[in-house]
């Protein structure tokens, strides 16, 4: 049986969640003793610099609107600088529990967002799949950390993170045009540009002073490699691909899959264990994922009224 566009559309941001979700203990690792947050931002940002202007160098060049280079300021802005760095000085000033449950209001904003920007209905079936699948992660969270959380998170670490939630979901709802116009490489060279010219300049020092390249065991390098590679360049690659077969709130809805995959692969290495709460949280929020994908949306509703003016 041949995959739909919208099926290829959720393997691929099922596959962006499960890399952004082993990033999650993979940076928290690296942050603890080689990097500062900010040094990890520059490395990110000026390896898929690199990266994607190379790969464009074996594609077909494409020639952008000036119009368009301002959606990708904007992204770059906000996708990148605002949401990677928001969201790493946050998670160092505040409980990776706290970080955890604040993420889950991505799909909140973006369905805001997206009705204010696209004109995407809010029905009730979509609202009711965004509060289920918040309250599943939520569960999941409080279950795997006993919730013994709120001593441990600060103020401004907290707010850090709902920007960066903030901001994810905007740079969803303002580029997802560009990615029906332009290849992924396209539209993430340039974002990933203009976010190096306004973000490497105040912070290379970070990186070039970091810990990790004054030490020799190969662990960190390999962690280091994957969060440049799979979690990076690979990942914000594979963004624009979804973006052209699902709506920015159900691709943002993916953010709630991200406590599920480590708790998995937690379990899976003997880290965790299961527990009927986990069971319990996860069906949740594929639940959640379901009632969102199966919500309809505007172009639904433009076309069954269009089919029923012709009756």
């Amino acid at each position: 049986m041949a995959i739909s566009q919208k099926q290829w559309g959720h393997i691929t941001m099922f596959s962006v969640a499960t890399m952004f979700a082993l990033n999650i203990p993979i940076g928290k690792y690296l942050l603890s003793n080689f990097i500062s947050p900010f040094g990890y931002t520059v490395s990110r940002i000026l390896f898929a610099t690199i990266a994607f202007w190379i790969a464009s160098l074996f594609m077909k060049k494409e020639r952008v609107a000036i119009k368009d280079h301002l959606i990708l300021l904007g992204g770059g802005i906000f996708g990148i600088i605002f949401n990677q760095g928001l969201f790493i000085f946050g998670l160092g000033n505040t409980s990776p529990v706290d970080a955890s449950i604040i993420t889950t209001s991505s799909p909140l904003f973006a369905m805001i967002i997206a009705a204010l920007i696209l004109k995407e209905p809010i029905t009730l079936q979509k609202a009711g799949g965004v509060l289920l699948g918040i309250a599943g992660a939520v569960s999941l969270v409080y279950s795997s950390h006993h919730g013994n959380v709120t001593t441990e998170s600060g103020m401004i670490g907290n707010l850090s993170i709902v920007g960066s939630s903030f901001s994810y979901a905007f740079y969803l709802v303002i580029t997802r045009p560009l990615s029906t116009r332009y290849s992924s490489v396209t539209i993430m060279k340039w974002m990933f540009l203009y976010a190096a010219i306004f973000f490497v300049p105040l912070f290379y020092k970070d990186l070039v002073n970091a810990d990790l390249f004054k030490q020799t065991e190969s662990l960190p390098f390999a962690f280091y490699a994957y969060v440049l590679i799979f979690a990076t360049f690979i990942a914000y690659m594979l963004i624009p691909v979804a973006q052209k077969r699902i709506r920015p709130t159900t691709i943002s809805m993916y953010n709630n899959l991200q406590p599920i995959i480590a708790s998995f692969v937690a379990i899976s290495i003997g880290q965790d264990t299961f527990s009927v709460g986990k069971l319990i949280s996860g069906i949740l929020v594929f639940m959640g994922v379901y009632l969102v994908t199966q919500s309809k949306s505007k172009a639904d509703l433009d076309a069954e009224q269009i089919q029923t003016s012709k009756q």
